[in-house]
Formats: C-alpha cells, sequence, structure tokens
C-alpha cells in the first residue's frame, strides 16, 4: 500500500497545526511530502516557524502570494495539481481555512485521490469571510473530516453531512495541543519579555490583518485611535503584518507607539501568557489566548 501523504501549508496556524500532526506521521511510519504554497511571504512569518517547531523542509515551496483571492487560489491549484500527479499519495491532507486548504482538496479531489481535512466543521456564519467559503466547500468534498469540537460535529450534521459518503470524527484539537507543548517550550527558551516588555505598564497583545479591516479606511482609522487611546493605560506590543504595516504607512494615519516585527510562536506563547488581554482578528489567535 502507497504510505505517501501530501499536505499542504501556507499560513501561520497551519504551520502549527502541521509541527503536530508531522510527528504522528514519522510515528506511523508515513512518507510526508509537505508543500509550502508561499501565502506567507516574509522570513520571520514562515521561515521562523520551520526552525522553531522542528519542521521538516517542505518538498516545495510554490512562493504564491500577493494575488487576489481568486489568482491566487488558481495558481495553487494549478501547481498542486502537478505534485499530485509527480507523488500519486494515498491522501492529501488540508488544514484549516485558507485559500491553500481549498486549493490543496480540489486538486486532490479532481484527480481522485482522497481528502482529509482537520479542523472540518468549524463555522462563522458569515459568508462575507472568504476562510468561510473555503472551509464549506472543503469540508463538503473531504473524505475525512477531523473535527476538533462536539460543535464542529453538530455544524456538519445539520448540514447533513452523516448522509454523504464521508468520515466524521471528533479528533480534540491540534490547535491547543500544541498551545500547551509549546508555551511549555517557550517558558525554557524565549526572551521576548526581556526584549519587548518594558517600564511599569502592563502590556496589550495586538495583531490585526484582515481585509476587512485593512482595506477598510474607516475601520483602519478607528482601529488605529483605538490602540492609541489603549497606549495611555498599556504597553501595546503590536507585532506587525508587512501588508498592514505598509497600508498604515500609506494611508497617512500614525501609531502613538513603535509596533515590532512579527515575531516567532514561541514568543507569541509567552507574549500571550503575560499579557493583560489580547484585542486582534486573528481566528489563530483567538484560539491560542483561549
Amino acid at each position: 500500500m502507497n504510505n505517501k501523504i501530501v499536505t499542504i501549508v501556507g499560513a501561520r496556524p497551519q504551520f502549527i497545526k502541521a509541527s503536530v500532526v508531522t510527528n504522528a506521521f514519522a510515528k506511523k511510519g508515513l512518507q510526508e511530502v509537505m508543500v509550502h504554497t508561499g501565502q506567507h511571504f516574509d522570513e520571520n512569518m514562515s521561515r521562523i516557524f520551520f526552525t522553531e517547531m522542528g519542521i521538516p523542509e517542505p518538498a516545495c515551496n510554490l512562493n504564491i502570494h500577493s494575488l487576489s483571492h481568486g489568482a491566487m487560489t488558481g495558481r495553487m491549484l494549478e501547481e498542486t495539481e502537478k505534485i499530485l500527479q509527480q507523488e500519486q499519495p494515498a491522501m492529501m491532507v488540508v488544514y484549516g481555512d485558507t485559500n491553500s486548504t481549498l486549493a490543496g482538496a480540489l486538486a486532490a479531489k479532481k484527480l481522485h485521490i482522497p481528502v482529509a481535512h482537520i479542523e472540518a466543521g468549524l463555522r462563522s456564519f458569515n459568508m462575507q469571510m472568504p476562510e468561510e467559503v473555503n472551509r464549506i466547500l472543503t469540508d463538503r468534498i473531504s473524505d475525512l473530516l477531523f473535527c476538533p469540537t462536539k460543535l464542529a460535529v453538530m455544524n456538519l450534521e445539520k448540514e447533513g453531512f452523516d448522509h454523504f459518503p464521508s468520515k466524521i470524527m471528533l479528533s480534540g484539537d491540534v490547535m491547543q495541543d500544541a498551545a500547551i507543548f509549546y508555551t511549555e517550550k517557550a517558558r525554557k527558551y524565549s526572551s521576548v519579555l526581556s526584549r519587548l516588555s518594558h517600564g511599569d505598564k502592563p502590556f496589550v497583545l495586538c495583531t490585526f490583518h484582515r481585509q476587512e479591516n485593512t482595506d477598510d479606511p474607516e475601520r483602519l482609522g478607528e482601529i488605529v485611535a483605538g490602540l492609541n487611546e489603549l497606549k495611555h493605560t498599556y504597553q501595546i506590543i503590536l507585532p506587525l503584518h508587512p501588508r498592514t504595516r505598509k497600508i498604515i504607512s500609506e494611508s497617512g494615519l500614525k501609531l502613538e507607539f513603535e509596533p515590532v516585527d512579527p515575531v516567532g510562536f514561541l514568543d507569541m506563547a509567552m507574549l500571550l501568557e503575560h499579557c493583560a488581554f489580547v484585542v486582534t482578528d486573528s481566528g489563530g489567535l483567538q484560539k491560542e489566548a483561549f
């Protein structure tokens, strides 16, 4: 039997999930072929996850980024199909709800390769979010649906998935597994608090990057104004996505504090553990916080 598994990663939460699942593959004697789409192309937002988490080097990097949703998904679909035709795996494994997720699932399904979706069944019930479209479509064409919570299982059952030719499993949350494991590691190896936390004020950990916020001038202005107001009471630690930093600069807005470059997962785990509270539009960071 072919023991080859192709996995696809491209965004921060997928690196985190892959660090847990990759080890499980190795223990079962499965040969993993990891494809990095390049969706997060900044060195601090991609390379650092492989070095900190001990994830094996990806078999290939598609280097696809900075495109519209349609163009990005189409390019990823085309390139992933070539890899699947070459590798002929027993299964494609996809994580979460990014464009990389949908492209990988579609490419595999059209080649009649079974698809396993990790973090299946999650719903925001907001079809304006591209991630909601991605997760619904990926679930519908997946053969194995690994649900992190009972609610995720119920969502699939309400949508009729128990009548589809797919298998629903309550697997638990790999993000929780990663958060527990890497927080212990961060306590030993991270020096982020000595580098970034200073003064007598408690600090607030903040991130924002979603297009619904960054590409809407009114919303962006309100976010910047809100953070500037918080600055009077708290130290603000804002690891800033390169795209967001550029948009703020071009919009003529001014942060009344100095943002920092994106940080690695171990540093983020320590910031989460010690901050007063979190301000974010990241679904992944919300999960790590609770």
